[in-house]
């Protein structure tokens, strides 16, 4: 289903129960109920005012696009299936993905992190990683430092100077 750019400031998805692809960007939503699209695997939320997202019923979700919204916290630990995850210009201050062993791109740059947790037991699963713009975020969590230092470089993988893995 697609209603992108419009000027939306609701919608009611709970009547589509199999929904599977969901794209609502561009939209001026402040909330979005996704609880009973239990079949859903993207979601593309981005650049709207959604200050809550709750994906908890939402367990066969691969790819997540929820840029550009007002998102304080980020609840993944349900989305097992998750592949690509785009969280980035939120004021989110913490972000967990130990749970989302299939992830292999991660954009979470321009927040507000200070606890960064990509311990996953699969970090060499991650192909891509974009943390720039995470002042307060120095320490960052991973499956083993040395590999994160060796093989998270080039032009795929971009961290703020300040950043370390731990």
């Amino acid at each position: 289903m697609s209603c992108w750019a419009n000027q939306l400031t609701s919608l009611d998805v709970s009547q589509n129960t199999n929904l599977t692809y969901l794209r609502c960007d561009d939209n001026q939503l402040t909330s979005l109920d996704v609880s009973q699209n239990t079949n859903l695997t993207d979601l593309h939320c981005y650049r709207n005012q959604l200050t809550s997202l709750d994906l908890s019923q939402n367990t066969n979700l691969i790819d997540l696009y929820c840029w550009e919204n007002q998102l304080s916290s980020l609840d993944l630990s349900q989305n097992t299936s998750l592949n690509l995850l785009n969280c980035s210009d939120n004021p989110l201050t913490s972000l967990n993905v130990s749970q989302n062993t299939m992830l292999s791109n991660l954009n979470c740059e321009k927040n507000q992190l200070s606890n960064l947790d990509l311990r996953n037991g699969n970090n060499s699963n991650l192909n891509a990683i974009r943390c720039l713009g995470n002042a307060n975020l120095s320490c960052i969590n991973v499956d083993n430092p040395q590999f994160s230092l060796m093989n998270w470089t080039g032009a795929s993988f971009f961290f703020d100077p300040q950043h370390y893995f731990s």
